[in-house]
């Protein structure tokens, strides 16, 4: 094919874009995706694959995913006025919102470093995408600057990660207040990582009209299934179900989500056992030389190391069968950061045992 044909048809914004790219694992221990890193017992496999011999897959799915819909609704107490819509991840529905309201000059707006799908999407979508720093130091948000760009550009979307990622650091709840206040278009809370905090805006969905809250149920375990849920005011769920694909949630995910959701008290099992190993964790990192922290509500920690140190980190941890995530070159906020998943006991042991190797050899040292 000729690169004029390419040239010619393919937009200059989505040329100078890379895709979104995962690493492949291999055989390397992973603790790079946030993923919670516990599996189902044998007895509730068994019981899972039996549910599953009874889908007909020459049938189409539930267009509406009712049961699964409700199901949702019951598991996180989702206010019963709220309207409901489900994506293939959160992924699509950060799609969808933008498609409903996308048109030349528009903006979407959020914090950087912030979650790179909302940048991604917007460019896909031809909105424009501003993003308000965090204060350099910690991480936090800067409210004032916030506002001011709301002011100023007016934006149609206001994506706010609660927590954020890949900081894992919790905005107050009243400077997201605030933000709703001041917003004329939507504020989308994204409450991905909401099983590692106490925090959500779920009980004030319907307080603000133009809120919506965007959750997904891969950290808690169920990331294979790529299901994410949005909540809001009927009135705007209508408007953005208009922009979803017919049958985007298939039958075996909205019966294996089901089936899960039955089980939630294991999953919530999990989930407890991650914040513990995660404080755990944190305290044994902040004790090794040549690592700084930053405090998280999610399911990760994220480090930075002495400068010009995080490459050579990330690439001896995978010479010790580690793979984390490298966010080194990822944004200027994240120079020399590094974003370490909570593993189990053991995969927290075998990394620190490998990062205090590291120290021994000198990679990883205290000369900031």
């Amino acid at each position: 094919m000729s690169d004029f044909a390419i040239g010619r048809w393919v937009r200059p914004e989505i040329r100078a874009m890379s895709a979104y790219h995962v690493a492949d694992p291999g055989d390397l221990l992973k603790m790079d995706m946030m993923e919670n890193p516990y599996t189902w017992n044998g007895a509730l496999r068994e019981a899972w694959s039996e549910r599953l011999r009874a889908i007909d897959v020459n049938r189409y799915p539930d267009p509406q995913a009712r049961a699964l819909k409700q199901r949702l609704g019951e598991a996180f107490a989702i206010p019963p006025e709220a309207g409901i819509l489900l994506g293939n991840g959160s992924d699509e529905l950060i799609q969808m919102i933008l498609m409903t309201v996308a048109r030349p000059g528009r903006v979407v707006l959020s914090v950087d470093p912030g979650f790179v799908m909302y940048r991604l999407i917007a460019t896909f979508t031809g909105m424009d995408y501003v993003g308000v720093p965090l204060r350099a130091d910690d991480f936090s948000l800067d409210t004032e600057a916030l506002l001011d760009a709301i002011e100023r550009h007016d934006p149609a979307v206001v994506f706010l990660a609660y927590p954020n990622n890949p900081t894992g650091n919790l905005f107050p709840a009243e400077a997201i207040r605030r933000v709703l206040d001041a917003a004329s278009g939507l504020v989308v809370v994204d409450e991905a990582y909401a099983p590692f905090t106490d925090a959500s805006f779920l009980p004030e969905l319907m307080a603000h009209p133009r809120l919506l809250v965007m959750r997904t149920v891969s950290k808690m375990g169920l990331a294979g299934l790529r299901l994410g849920y949005l909540a809001g005011a009927p009135e705007w769920i209508a408007e953005l179900d208009k922009t979803r694909l017919p049958f985007n949630i298939n039958s075996l995910t909205q019966v294996s989500a089901d089936f899960a959701l039955e089980h939630k008290a294991e999953l919530d099992r999990q989930t407890e056992a991650i914040r513990a190993q995660r404080d755990e964790l944190f305290t044994r990192l902040q004790a090794l030389d040549g690592l700084r922290l930053y405090p998280s509500e999610a399911n990760f920690i994220l480090a930075r190391t002495a400068p010009g140190r995080a490459d050579a980190v990330h690439h001896g941890l995978r010479e010790h069968g580690i793979l984390i995530k490298n966010l080194h070159g990822a944004h200027p906020m994240l120079a020399d950061c590094l974003r370490i998943t909570v593993g189990t006991p053991d995969e927290n042991q075998a990394l620190l045992a490998a990062l205090g190797e590291l120290i021994s050899d000198g990679v990883l040292a205290d000369d900031r």
